[in-house]
């Protein structure tokens, strides 16, 4: 009698076709962004030749560089302080004998992850429309908490993963040598944690900085992101210039990716 085979999906008929299909949809629009951000003309969808043009005009656009600034203040403060408290939370769900509530404790720290970002963001504009009220304040700290909030758990999810994975004896063994707790921490956690916070921060910083939805709803008159930028622009006219924003966004993301792989490789070393 033969020895049945283990399953794998890699041995069913069609799985390459369907593979390829899924990689070819996923990433022929952001490829034909990319090429057509290089297009000498006007449209978005007939190429008039090679020209770095939209380049040189998205870089000197004045609302451009003051939406870019707006957007990376806020990406870079919503990400200290949403991975700030994703290490918090990770060590206290992680570093403690579980108890009654955990998981409940667990679903509220995703709790972005879970409801449509719509749900939130119309929740953020109705808390937030409150306080606008009560103290007359409009700046952009509400923008900043936003998105602190809604990235917890993105930064979370690799700082707990991160934890998970670690040795807990060498912590143990650090508290037993009369290791205060910040010390142990300081000297043995944080070295061994510092890829995972590292990929939280940097995750993040992308989640806020493509956002769309809840900065729509949260910001005040005159906090535009890139993003909410890019939004308005399509509504009135579409230029290559806007392929070219997306180009230079995209590339960003993937060097954040490329950094940090290359940082996780060598603290392996």
């Amino acid at each position: 009698m033969a020895k049945s085979r283990a399953f794998d999906v890699r041995r069913q008929s069609g799985f390459v076709f369907i593979a390829l299909s899924c990689f070819v949809l996923l990433y022929l629009p952001i490829i034909l962004l990319v090429v057509y951000s290089f297009n000498a003309g006007t449209s978005i969808a007939v190429w008039e030749g090679f020209s770095w043009q939209w380049y040189v005009s998205a870089w000197q656009n004045e609302k451009v560089q003051d939406a870019t600034i707006l957007s990376l203040i806020i990406a870079t403060c919503a990400s200290l302080v949403a991975t700030t408290a994703a290490v918090m939370a990770a060590l206290a769900t992680t570093r403690t004998t579980k108890f009654r509530g955990s998981g409940l404790v667990f679903a509220m720290i995703n709790q972005p992850l879970m409801i449509p970002e719509i749900v939130t963001a119309v929740a953020l504009l109705i808390f937030f429309a409150m306080i606008k009220v009560a103290t007359g304040y409009t700046g952009l700290w509400y923008l900043i908490i936003a998105h602190s909030a809604f990235c917890i758990p993105f930064a979370y999810m690799p700082i707990r993963a991160r934890l998970q994975g670690m040795d807990l004896n060498l912590e143990q063994a650090a508290a037993d040598l009369y290791g205060r707790p910040w010390r142990v921490f300081r000297r043995v956690t944080l070295p061994q944690l510092w890829p995972g916070v590292l990929a939280g921060a940097m995750l993040a910083f992308v989640i806020s900085l493509d956002d769309v939805v809840i900065t729509e709803f949260v910001k005040s008159a005159g906090q535009d992101t890139l993003p909410t930028y890019m939004l308005g622009q399509l509504r009135r006219v579409i230029t290559p210039e806007i392929n070219a924003i997306s180009t230079v966004l995209l590339a960003i993301s993937v060097a954040l990716v490329v950094a940090f792989y290359i940082l996780s490789q060598s603290k392996k070393q």
